[in-house]
């Protein structure tokens, strides 16, 4: 007789490891829906910053309109948006109208994803297309710096602490991918921040090594953060939402010690004397 045959094996594995991470994503709050003008802006951001903005992932967020748009201005905005070289990939969490509109277009809705620094009773903007007011820079350049606290990744360092508790301390370099976030404090990162690195604080933020990556102070909207950084030579810097990219810094601060503050709704560079 025969030697006995082996059971049957079942593989349990998964085709595909499914994880909830958190990613960088940026959000564009529409205030005037002019598809045109609004592609252009995104266009001119690519341009400046291709490492940064070139094929990026962007939440589209209608909430500052005084009505949600229609699906075929939406698609157009879409359109506009890919020809300007950035990847529409969601709409912000709005209301009933927006959810449908989500559906219609096929695009998911990321709940709870709009920037706590958008005021609940800030007045919406008009909706009619094609109109163009002027539009102040400082609404025009700011980005989402929300941190959600349900999406843990391996690459990421988070650490909640109750207010006025002790800042948070990074000793070891920040590398790429990586993200440190000091959730209601400040964070000190006592070595480097690597390029496609980035740190986080809901407080200042103070860097005692290079700074190659992104740092961005007032997550949560608090305006008198600041950065400190001693050799500058960050990707981007931000603080309560609005930012600055290297490209926009004057190049006799590059590698400099520097501070970074909000005056007046404008981010200021300045070197440490």
């Amino acid at each position: 007789m025969g030697a006995p045959s082996a059971p049957p094996t079942h593989d349990y594995e998964p085709a595909g490891e499914l994880k909830i991470g958190q990613v960088g994503v940026a959000n564009l709050r529409v205030r005037t829906l002019d598809v045109a003008r609004l592609a252009t802006e995104m266009a001119d951001r690519v341009k400046r910053a291709p490492k940064l903005f070139a094929r990026a992932a962007v939440i589209v967020d209608f909430g500052g309109l005084a009505a949600t748009p229609d699906a075929a201005t939406a698609r157009a905005l879409l359109d506009g948006l890919r020809s300007a070289g950035v990847l529409p990939v969601a709409l912000a969490y709005g209301s009933s109208d927006n959810e449908k509109l989500s559906v219609e277009l096929g695009l998911p809705l990321l709940a709870k994803f709009r920037a706590q620094y958008e005021s609940a009773a800030e007045p919406p903007a008009a909706a009619s297309v094609g109109a163009a007011p002027a539009a102040s820079s400082a609404s025009s350049r700011k980005i989402a710096t929300e941190a959600d606290p349900a999406r843990p990744d391996a690459g990421e360092a988070r650490a909640s602490a109750p207010a006025g508790q002790p800042g948070l301390i990074q000793a070891t370099p920040v590398r790429s991918g990586q993200q440190v976030y000091a959730d209601n404090r400040d964070l000190t990162v006592l070595a480097t921040v690597g390029a496609g690195a980035e740190v986080i604080a809901d407080g200042s933020v103070h860097i005692y090594g290079t700074l190659r990556g992104r740092a961005l102070a007032g997550a949560q909207g608090n305006e008198k953060a600041r950065i400190f950084c001693r050799a500058f030579h960050a990707e981007l810097v931000a603080i309560a939402g609005n930012y600055k990219v290297l490209e926009e810094i004057p190049k006799e601060l590059h590698g400099k010690a520097v501070q970074v503050w909000l005056d007046g709704g404008q981010l200021k560079i300045a070197a440490l004397e």
